[in-house]
């Protein structure tokens, strides 16, 4: 049966959590920013992400732990883009950018519970027009199916704007960190950057090719790029470690890549101690970073009538070798 309980008080009003459970996985999810906060697979001791057992750090702590992040997820240079002949000015929140939806984004928003079972939760949003044009309504829903983690996102909007929506866990699938973790990425390219915004040019050097299974400390000791996913190629990605393995599928052009280098937390975590550099791995499906500004790359932008659909899944496989 699913359990919803209290976990506190946001700056926007109370926060509960949803437990979800099947036969492989257990799931506990927060209303606010519908963040996944702890994810078990049954017969595998240590937590799946990374997390925390109390709702203070998510208030305090930088770095978006379990969030869905939003409304346009990574950065936009400067914090400005043009919209139908229209320049708009967005909060600068990561100087000198504008970063998952800003200081007021999805994340740091209370949703609501539209409807649960025992291993599906839907949640919801209504976001309101700021900074971004429009308001957008949000619908994602959370499904454990077998050793799946499903997610699933649409959204409407009252006027056009953008939509780049995207959850945030860092994974770990039971190491002190990731750099011992296996990692393979199905993409030919990846966005090189400067000043943490993409260049425009697609390339692969050796450090970012993740097209055969690599350990993370044998390649660039810090990830924080996007890699540019072949289309209906699946899965898109795969991690690995010690007998365990997560495949995830999804239908975004891009995967965002960060390798946790510059975590560093005062709480403690899930695991009972705080996180430090490469304490897990985050894995983003969006579009590409700043493609708004990059109009030769698909756009993020959502019109009146049309729906934003996103659909991952995390599939984990134990006894691999």
């Amino acid at each position: 049966m699913t359990q919803i309980t209290p976990f506190g008080h946001a700056p926007h009003g109370p926060v509960h959590q949803i437990t979800l459970q099947n036969d492989h996985l257990t799931a506990h999810i927060l209303t606010l920013g519908a963040t996944l906060r702890d994810l078990r697979l049954h017969g595998h001791a240590p937590p799946l992400v990374l997390g925390f057992e109390i709702l203070d750090p998510y208030l305090t702590q930088p770095g978006y732990f379990g969030a869905t992040v939003g409304r346009c997820a990574n950065r936009i240079a400067q914090g400005r883009f043009m919209l139908d002949g229209q320049p708009h000015q967005l909060d600068i929140n990561n100087a000198p950018n504008h970063l998952h939806g800003g200081a007021n984004g999805i994340s740091t928003q209370i949703w609501t519970i539209a409807d649960h079972t025992e291993n599906t939760l839907t949640l919801t949003l209504t976001d309101a027009p700021n900074p971004y044009p429009g308001t957008l309504n949000i619908t994602q829903t959370f499904r454990l199916t077998n050793a799946t983690l499903d997610i699933t996102i649409t959204a409407t909007t009252d006027q056009p704007t953008l939509c780049n929506i995207a959850h945030h866990s860092y994974f770990n699938l039971g190491a002190p960190d990731i750099r011992d973790h296996t990692l393979t990425i199905n993409a030919p390219h990846h966005l090189p950057t400067q000043n943490q915004i993409p260049t425009g040019t697609l390339t692969m050097p050796r450090d970012f090719d993740f097209q055969t299974p690599r350990r993370l400390r044998d390649a660039n000791p810090a990830i924080d790029h996007n890699f540019c996913l072949t289309p209906g190629h699946a899965p898109n990605a795969t991690l690995r470690y010690n007998g365990l393995q997560m495949d995830l599928h999804t239908d975004q052009p891009g995967l965002q890549i960060y390798d946790a280098a510059r975590m560093h937390t005062t709480a403690p975590g899930l695991a009972g101690h705080p996180y430090g550099p490469y304490a897990g791995l985050a894995m983003e499906p969006q579009f590409w970073p700043d493609a708004i500004n990059h109009p030769d790359w698909a756009q993020p932008i959502l019109r009146p009538g049309q729906t934003y659909r996103q659909s991952t899944q995390f599939t984990f496989i134990k006894g691999t070798p």
